[in-house]
């Protein structure tokens, strides 16, 4: 879900197919399914995340994870501080990158230490920690279940090394469209600027989602832009478009209800919201277009000066367990970036199976194949993006 207001995190979580919170167990899975483990499975030990971390102290039975808001199940939490012995504080602080980003710059530019020892922030953020030094490289020495990443997402754009972050969740920005306002189905970024549509479009506040899915639909892929100048197209065609009346509004999380009520005809939209929307209004679908879709990630990383390392890797290690990943995919709707989270689900059988044939949480090769991440963008350069995009926006 990815960028300044986060692939909307602030989405009320509901179980899904009945598998949410206090349904997909940990428990439930051992004990319906027989044994979720790794002879089942072929993964590692699924178990592994439960045991005690060595050579702990007193700094070690406490951490603190600073989230996005509504980004996790209601068990998962409570489950790891009883399996471990590590009493978690589990705060949901993020609600836009570079506003957390304000925050904490007064403090770790001082090489002082923060309150959150395990942040989430979206993969560029995670670039331009890494860029300061203000995070620690993870102790993949104690997080065995770090094997279980999956194979696209190791050694990513913004950790090339694969040495500072694991991702939390990851998802897909496309066209989320209500087939009731449009009358036919899309497939098109073109599609958004149908002059039937007029005046019933959404755009995202995120740049990198809205600014990524123009830039496709003008034949640029947004992951190999070097220079502003080359994504001006994408830039101009948005304010042609806002001038023109076709965009209705420019929007956060708050797209949804726009969406299911046919206020917006389409929009640009994340794959884990259309999801959930899709429970109450099947009207409302998500299609990444011909041209491509965008894929993001939100990251977990050791903030500088935490002296928690056995805690962190604990609960890194905790949830790269597939059956604790499968609990929280469950809820929050967004695509794990743990392998296994699929062969649990059909384990599972029964409404699980539904889950674990869904293309918008398991997406195909021919879909990944389309997806593009933003660029890496240097500091002059992304102020030079922002401060274009909010003379769009008007933000």
């Amino acid at each position: 879900m990815s960028g300044a207001s986060g692939p909307n995190r602030r989405v009320t979580p509901r179980s899904a197919l009945g598998l949410g919170t206090g349904g997909l167990s940990r428990r439930s899975f051992l004990v319906r399914s027989g044994v979720v483990g790794a002879s089942a499975l072929g993964l590692p030990a699924l178990l592994s995340a439960c045991s005690q971390p060595s050579g702990g102290s007193a700094t070690d039975t406490n951490v603190t994870f600073d989230n996005w808001p509504a980004y996790i199940d209601g068990e998962t939490v409570s489950a790891f501080e009883e399996d471990t012995g590590v009493s978690m504080k589990y705060l949901e602080g993020f609600n836009d990158n570079n506003e957390y980003f304000a925050k904490i710059v007064p403090s770790l530019a001082r090489d002082k230490r923060i309150v959150a020892d395990i942040l989430a922030p979206t993969f560029w953020m995670t670039a331009r920690l890494i860029a300061l030094g203000w995070l620690e490289k993870l102790p993949f020495d104690q997080i065995p279940n770090a094997a279980n990443l999956r194979e696209d997402l190791q050694k990513p754009t913004w950790d090339p090394r694969g040495e500072y972050s694991l991702p939390w969740q990851t998802g897909m920005t496309g066209i989320a469209y209500n087939i009731k306002a449009t009358g036919r189905e899309l497939g098109s970024v073109n599609d958004l600027f149908d002059p039937a549509f007029k005046g019933r479009i959404g755009m995202l506040t995120e740049m990198r989602d809205t600014v990524g899915l123009m830039l496709l639909g003008e034949g640029i892929d947004p992951s190999t832009i070097t220079t502003f100048k080359e994504a001006e197209p994408a830039f101009d065609k948005l304010a042609q478009a806002k001038s023109d009346g076709v965009i209705r509004a420019f929007t956060g999380n708050d797209y949804l209800d726009d969406l299911s009520q046919g206020n917006f005809a389409a929009c640009v939209g994340w794959s884990g919201d259309v999801l959930q929307l899709q429970l109450d209004n099947p009207d409302c679908k998500f299609v990444i277009p011909e041209e491509g879709g965008m894929r993001w990630a939100d990251t977990m990383v050791w903030v500088k000066g935490s002296n928690r390392r056995d805690a962190v890797a604990t609960w890194m290690n905790y949830v790269y367990d597939p059956v604790n990943a499968a609990r929280i995919t469950a809820e929050v709707q967004y695509i794990p970036p743990v392998q296994g989270v699929q062969e649990v689900f059909a384990s599972e059988g029964g409404d699980a199976t539904d889950l674990a044939n869904n293309p918008l949480l398991f997406p195909p090769a021919e879909t990944a194949d389309r997806l593009r991440s933003f660029a890496n963008l240097r500091p002059e350069e992304e102020a030079q993006y922002d401060d274009a995009f909010s003379g769009i926006t008007g933000a």
